[in-house]
């Protein structure tokens, strides 16, 4: 073979070589690019399920959905879970406070809204860590302008639920706690009872708590809500409210119609 014949098959032998190179490049490339992206991807749905569980509307049973239960369909309510929780989702946020702060203790107190006034009575006997926590939501002057944002008119179910951050259901994450406590194995909730709304979860509570203006019977299938506690006075307030009906033109469940702002919560 000539030089000149030796030195074109160099040269083609080198692009051939650097063509590989560049392909295995391009390659690698494009596989970092797709783990970018899958990662992405998978780091929003993440969000968006959190994001779901915290706004669900279903902190307690909806309306509809204890009929349906009422009527044989076994099936679990959305925003609940049948199964037990998962060990370590069994843990208080570090900022929750001790269920010692009221431990044994029964407070009285006025929840002041826009509508009237309510007295209420919290008991730290039966549901300890309840209480605690909504002392210090209450000291801490975190009900002020918060608003009462859903009603259930059912025959079956008539609760105000309150107390929402942003006054359309949602919790904050960084302030879930439980257990459940007081919660009745018959699913009845006579009026004027007060208890813990909650998401999916039983360590899912946080700052909302619903009243039923009537006695109401809710599913316990996915571990009931805590008791804990009653109205004293002020619950034709709430059947007022009650009366008024929802928003929402033909349905049972969603925003009142007369607007509720909690002005003041205090307990001594």
């Amino acid at each position: 073979m000539s030089a000149k014949s030796q030195d074109r098959e160099t040269r083609r032998r080198i692009a051939q070589m650097e063509a590989k190179r560049a392909l295995r490049a391009d390659q690698i490339k494009r596989r970092k690019r797709d783990n970018v992206i899958g990662a992405v991807v998978i780091g929003v749905l993440v969000i968006l399920g959190v994001l779901l569980q915290l706004t669900v509307f279903g902190t307690n049973p909806t309306a509809g959905e204890v009929d349906q239960v009422r009527e044989g369909i076994e099936e679990p309510i959305p925003g609940g879970s049948a199964s037990p929780d998962p060990a370590g989702a069994q843990t208080n946020a570090a900022h929750i406070p001790s269920a010692d702060l009221a431990r044994g203790q029964v407070l009285t107190g006025t929840l002041s809204t826009s509508a009237g006034d309510i007295g209420v009575e919290l008991d730290g006997e039966a549901a300890p860590q309840a209480v605690s926590v909504f002392k210090s939501l209450a000291d801490e002057g975190f009900f002020a302008g918060k608003t009462c944002h859903r009603l259930t008119t059912a025959a079956s179910m008539g609760v105000l639920q309150c107390g929402s951050v942003d006054g359309q259901g949602s919790g904050d994450p960084e302030f879930q706690w439980g257990p459940v406590e007081n919660s009745p194995e018959s699913g009845l909730y006579p009026a004027g009872t007060i208890a813990v709304a909650r998401g999916e979860s039983t360590f899912s509570n946080g700052s909302q708590f619903f009243i039923a203006y009537k006695d109401s019977r809710i599913p316990q299938d996915t571990g009931g809500y805590t008791i804990m506690g009653k109205v004293t006075t002020g619950l034709d307030v709430i059947q007022e409210i009650a009366d008024g009906g929802v928003e929402e033109a033909g349905s049972q469940d969603g925003q009142p119609k007369m607007p509720v702002t909690i002005d003041a919560f205090t307990l001594d």
